[in-house]
């Protein structure tokens, strides 16, 4: 039954009418990721990736109240353009956004409730919200946490944003009964750099192994979703004492202008990219790409058990 306040595009339709695989992409990384135009460029090049691999992109975003599984050239490039003036949206924001006709850039969470309701099972992101530090006075917890231990759709991701307190996100994880695997490790990698001191719940090595435990997660009638965490390559992470020196300054700098709630992730993100000259950018665009890469083969893999089955 199609929702009525979804549009998938035809591509992306034709695609799961035919059984062959599609990547779900958020576009709050296009609006409030990175400036413009680069935002753009990383987009449609991300884009490129998945399609050299196999699989159909499809960026999430909410255009004048409609829930979109797939944008064109021209609508990723009026995000990039608008930018922060676009409504970083997460669940809350859906009903407002909708019913007032509003545009909003998806977050992991509002990424994954739009690709489940299109039937899309693979989404590729850069890292997830998790639980801020400080979270035991703040309870700055990201929806993206909730969303996982919810809904069907399988996240690969570089890890939980370095940024938060990944011990406890890994806990909240837990708690919430979501498979946290790792992708060619035993251990979390964090965001900018390939480990954090956090082990996994399990290592898988190959797409066809992700595929496998995703569809066995499907089989079973288990609530909710998967996080594969997909190590930055080990050519483009940061020095881990340079990126927790750039943090630890946006924290302090956040919590002096009291930054909070959905404004903190942009701000520390935009702070920690200032005060590495922009490395810290560079490192975010290839990890992105790095996950479209694994979430396309990803995808392929999942199509062929599935017709298999």
């Amino acid at each position: 039954m199609k929702h009525p306040y979804l549009d998938v595009a035809p591509e992306v339709s034709r695609a799961l009418e035919d059984g062959r695989p599609v990547v779900a992409l958020e576009s709050t990384i296009i609006s409030h990721g990175m400036p413009y135009p680069q935002n753009v460029e990383t987009a449609l090049a991300v884009e490129e990736i998945i399609r050299r691999n196999g699989a159909v992109p499809a960026t999430v975003a909410v255009i004048g109240g409609r829930l979109k599984a797939g944008l064109t050239k021209e609508e990723i490039d009026y995000l990039g353009r608008t930018g922060a003036g676009v409504t970083k949206a997460s669940r809350r924001d859906l009903p407002v956004l909708v019913a007032k006709g509003m545009d909003g850039a998806t977050t992991v969470t509002t990424t994954m409730m739009i690709a489940a309701m299109a039937g899309i099972r693979v989404f590729a992101t850069g890292g997830i919200g998790g639980v801020h530090r400080g979270a035991e006075t703040t309870m700055d917890i990201s929806a993206d946490l909730e969303e996982l231990a919810q809904t069907p759709v399988m996240v690969i991701c570089a890890g939980a944003k370095s940024i938060l307190d990944l011990g406890l996100t890994l806990e909240y994880l837990e708690t919430k009964g979501v498979p946290v695997i790792g992708y060619g490790t035993s251990e979390l990698p964090a965001f900018y750099t390939d480990r954090s001191g956090f082990g996994v719940d399990y290592r898988l090595d190959t797409p066809e192994e992700l595929a496998q435990a995703f569809h066995a997660q499907r089989a079973l009638g288990l609530k909710g979703g998967m996080l594969v965490t997909n190590p930055i390559p080990a050519e483009y992470a940061m020095d881990p004492d340079v990126i927790d020196r750039a943090i630890a300054q946006a924290l302090a700098e956040s919590k002096e202008q009291g930054v909070r709630g959905k404004a903190t992730t942009p701000f520390l993100l935009a702070r920690v990219k200032e005060i590495t000259g922009g490395d810290s950018l560079a490192s975010n665009i290839q990890l992105v790409y790095n996950n479209a890469e694994l979430a396309a083969k990803t995808a392929a893999a999942l199509c062929r058990i599935q017709k298999e089955k």
